[in-house]
């Protein structure tokens, strides 16, 4: 099988290496069957996407909607070098999956605005599939309402023009889109389980997403929770796009 490709930009070595391993595991994903590329610590470099399965662009502690002179040099970087891979992503319909950093990407390439209105707390929250959810290949098998982990302080406003709605949440309207017939996105994160929840709190604890004081609580709290069909979101694109 041709191995599927992440993208990932986390300074932490520890977080880093968690990410992958999580997207491996809810991925069903054996020894080859993941690379991974941190971007906020090399230049993307050429890719030949017919190389991989799909392409993965997980979290971040970048913000899109930040002003652009309070963004550093790395991440004015990495949203060039992943605004020009999307181009031909968007343009071949490479089998890609954006997931939180990943949706905000996506979503301004493809003309939306990422705002701070529609932030949602550390914590699992209803996620509710749109009609043409209910019909999407991907999606189209979970329930039409499962809990999700976010945790996140920008979304999108709406969803962005020519794309198809595939999830929603109170909180958050745009919790899942399509481009095409197979460029993905989600806010949600498909890949986390709690205890990797629990980590990666620990590690942003001072970012913002949460009083740093309220860390033990909120680790209390996410440890009597589950959320068991997120991660079939990226199972069943792994096993529609995996390629020999």
């Amino acid at each position: 099988m041709k191995p599927f490709l992440l993208l990932a930009t986390r300074e932490d070595d520890a977080v880093a290496a968690s990410e992958v391993a999580a997207f491996a595991r809810e991925g069903g994903l054996g020894p080859g069957g993941l690379e991974a590329f941190r971007l906020e610590r090399d230049p993307l470099p050429d890719l030949d996407l017919d190389d991989w399965s799909g392409i993965v662009l997980a979290g971040s502690p970048y913000c899109t909607s930040d002003p652009q002179d309070a963004k550093s040099a790395a991440q004015l970087r990495v949203e060039e070098e992943l605004h020009t891979l999307l181009d031909e992503v968007v343009a071949r319909d490479v089998p890609f999956l954006g997931a939180c950093y990943g949706i905000g990407t996506l979503g301004v390439h493809q003309g939306g605005t990422v705002d701070r209105e529609h932030a949602e707390p550390v914590g699992t929250v209803p996620v509710e599939l749109t009609a043409d959810g209910r019909r999407d290949p991907v999606f189209g098998a979970l329930p039409t309402v499962f809990d999700a982990y976010v945790g996140h302080k920008e979304a999108l406003h709406a969803t962005p023009p020519g794309a198809v709605l595939l999830a929603t949440s109170g909180p958050c309207p745009v919790q899942a889109f399509r481009v095409g017939r197979n460029v993905y996105a989600t806010q949600f994160h498909p890949e986390l389980d709690a205890e990797g929840f629990v980590e990666r709190c620990g590690v942003y604890r001072d970012e913002g997403y949460f009083a740093p004081e309220e860390f033990d609580a909120l680790a209390a709290r996410l440890r009597t929770t589950t959320a068991p069909f997120a991660p079939q979101v990226w199972r069943r694109f792994v096993t529609r796009y995996a390629r020999p």
